[in-house]
């Protein structure tokens, strides 16, 4: 290719990949849909403006290397830990059933074992690039279905490794004796327990002298060297690129130095990201496709039940209700962008004919477009179903005797601290939580635990929410808490609701579902700081107080609407004129013993003291002899300046 050819498919690819991006961010579907479709338009096959792929797939290569380097960076064994029973039980029995599903149906469409071992793989993986978008989007990342997927997905993403080092074993093209396969995994564990001692030993250290250079382009160039040359040492151990570039991002996820890498190689993953996708959508036979349509879509529709029924079920027998399972199979039901990667290695060694290849091809890309229509429409779905409604609550004779009570859904952070807060105030209290694991060690630590959907109504009738004083939703599932607050209004009118949401967009949503209050975390961080940076210019706090008051009123329109009047007109008075303050002394304050006169506190700050309380005694405009003690509150005036120089004063930290 001549390099003038060369800039000139760049040059179309790059435009392609900016107007996809635009049109993605405009229309609110992943970026991804849109390079696959950008590729069949621009390919061979579509409009030919790249008429030759073998460029692009150089890039696509590396693209390949990059985005298997991102997957190990985030694959710490922190967050692994977090996740780890959605990780290991649920990502095994989601591979487990989807490969034997997928396995058993293309040994009846006539592959040999191997071949149909291989479309297993194909079929396993999902897109972790889509569902996160899209999840992200949705704001569901930190919801039940959000937390699973992402232990599956990243189990998956595990998966590829193993799945490379079999495909020639399968395809034959190396020794498939039991002796030679065990070799080869052999090998590849000593690479694996290789890359842990390099990321426990010797990577902190390469990197704790690269970050002291103190310059951005060799923190930059030493991720590059990591990824390339893991990736290049791998391909020439007969493994492969992707594996390398896996086992360097583990490598740095290990550091203390992580995030600062992700922040540095963002840009050129996305890069070449897109350029993989677009070369995986140049690889679609038009002609073959728009031929056998009938035989495309039959093959998708088969792929997204097989795979949808099968993540439904792992996530059933991890013990979610079935909306959950549901709305997770549901998400989890499309092909994956390392299916491609596999699916290339596939290729190289002869694992399927060509038709059946542009028959997957299309079939992935298909399965992929539907994703975003399918998240969205699988809460209705899961309701539909009458078998999935939900589990029956146990009878407790504990729960129905609750008169008066609070009732906590969701037994997370929130709801962890509003429960000891409610047990220490001896309120009687009721958790409803969602996730078996979650209930077992609440349970086991002696919490009132109920095990249950909220968004069903033998659950919070089971509650007591016609008995119940307050409900708090505490739970980051937006469609589940609005649908949740209005069936909890429904049963119970005169019930107080109070509904936490991590975004402001939700606060007339949930008003207008049935919610009394509604607590915003971005906003209360505001009123928080603001608070704080008040009471560090001494502003009194009957005052702070009557701020945040008006700030949360009319749910937080002043801070939603910032044209409307802000502080109010006291408020400045306050801020511009002087006022009071108390500042009392501990055992170790060094004016402990002095009297008011060797102080000089009028004198040195220009702040006075206008009475002095000790124990039950107060006095009032204290002589300049009365020595100071430990326990005594001086009540001072000034302006803000001379408040805050006589608080340094009396701390000793003004000479």
């Amino acid at each position: 290719m001549s390099i003038e050819a060369f800039l000139r498919d760049s040059v179309v690819i790059l435009a392609a990949a900016v107007v996809v991006i635009l049109a993605s961010h405009k229309l609110r579907v992943p970026s991804v849909v849109g390079f696959l479709l950008t590729g069949v338009l621009i390919g061979p096959s579509g409009l030919a403006w790249v008429p030759d792929t073998r460029q692009v797939e150089v890039f696509a290569e590396i693209g390949v290397v990059f985005l298997l380097f991102s997957i190990g960076l985030e694959f710490s064994l922190e967050r692994l830990r977090e996740i780890r029973r959605a990780f290991f039980l649920g990502g095994s029995l989601q591979s487990l059933l989807t490969l034997g599903a997928a396995f058993a149906l293309a040994l009846l469409a006539g592959l040999g074992a191997p071949r149909a071992a291989f479309v297993g793989f194909l079929v396993v993986l999902s897109s972790t690039a889509i569902i996160l978008k899209l999840y992200t989007d949705r704001r569901e990342l930190a919801a039940p279905q959000g937390r699973v997927a992402i232990g599956i997905l990243l189990f998956q993403d595990f998966l590829i490794v193993p799945m490379i080092v079999l495909t020639p074993v399968l395809a034959g093209t190396v020794e498939a004796s039991p002796a030679a396969v065990a070799l080869r995994f052999t090998v590849s564990l000593a690479a694996v327990a290789a890359v842990f001692l390099l990321a426990r030993y010797l990577m902190p250290r390469l990197l704790h002298q690269i970050v002291k250079t103190r310059v951005r382009e060799v923190l930059v160039l030493g991720a590059l060297l990591v990824c390339l040359g893991m990736a290049w040492l791998t391909e020439s151990l007969e493994f492969s690129l992707a594996l390398g570039a896996f086992l360097a991002g583990i490598v740095i996820s290990e550091s203390e130095y992580s995030h600062q890498v992700v922040a540095e190689i963002v840009p050129f993953r996305d890069v070449f990201n897109s350029l993989f996708f677009i070369s995986i959508g140049m690889l679609l036979d038009l002609g073959f496709a728009m031929a056998n349509v009938a035989a495309i879509g039959g093959l998708a529709l088969l792929i997204l039940v097989v795979k949808a029924l099968a993540a439904t079920g792992a996530v059933a027998l991890l013990g979610f209700p079935g909306r959950i399972a549901v709305i997770t199979g549901l998400g989890l039901a499309q092909i994956g962008e390392f299916s491609f990667v596999l699916l290339r290695v596939g290729q190289s060694h002869g694992m399927l004919p060509p038709a059946l290849y542009q028959s997957f091809i299309a079939a992935a890309v298909l399965t992929m477009m539907l994703t975003p229509l399918l998240i969205s429409q699988a809460p209705r779905l899961a309701e539909l179903i009458p078998s999935l409604r939900g589990p029956r609550p146990e009878e407790s004779a504990k729960a129905s005797a609750l008169r008066d009570h609070v009732i906590v859904v969701g037994f997370g952070v929130n709801g962890r601290n509003l429960a000891r807060v409610l047990r220490e105030a001896s309120i009687r209290y009721l958790v409803v939580e969602l996730d078996a694991e979650t209930v077992r060690r609440a349970q086991a630590a002696g919490e009132p635990v109920l095990f249950g959907d909220s968004v069903r109504r033998e659950i919070l009738e089971h509650a007591g929410v016609e008995r119940a004083r307050v409900v708090v939703f505490a739970i980051s599932d937006p469609p589940a808490v609005r649908r949740s607050v209005r069936l909890a209004r429904e049963l119970s009118p005169g019930t107080h609701i109070i509904v936490r949401t991590r975004a402001v967009a939700e606060i007339e949503d949930l008003r207008a579902c049935g919610a009394d209050e509604v607590i915003a975390e971005e906003f209360e961080t505001s009123i928080e700081i603001f608070t704080r940076v008040l009471q560090q210019y001494h502003v009194p706090t009957n005052v702070i107080r009557a701020q945040t008051r008006a700030l949360r009123g009319e749910d937080y329109l002043m801070l939603r609407a910032p044209s409307r009047q802000g502080l109010s007109e006291a408020l400045l008075r306050v801020l511009a004129q002087g006022l009071t303050d108390v500042y009392q002394l501990g055992p170790e304050n060094p004016q402990v013993g002095s009297s008011l006169r060797d102080i000089g506190l009028r004198e040195r700050t220009g702040a006075s003291v206008i009475a002095l309380v000790r124990g039950q005694q107060h006095f009032p405009n204290p002589k300049p002899d009365l020595r100071l003690e430990d326990g005594d509150c001086l009540v001072l005036v000034g302006s803000h300046g001379e408040i805050g120089s006589a608080f340094d004063l009396l701390d000793g930290r003004l000479a």
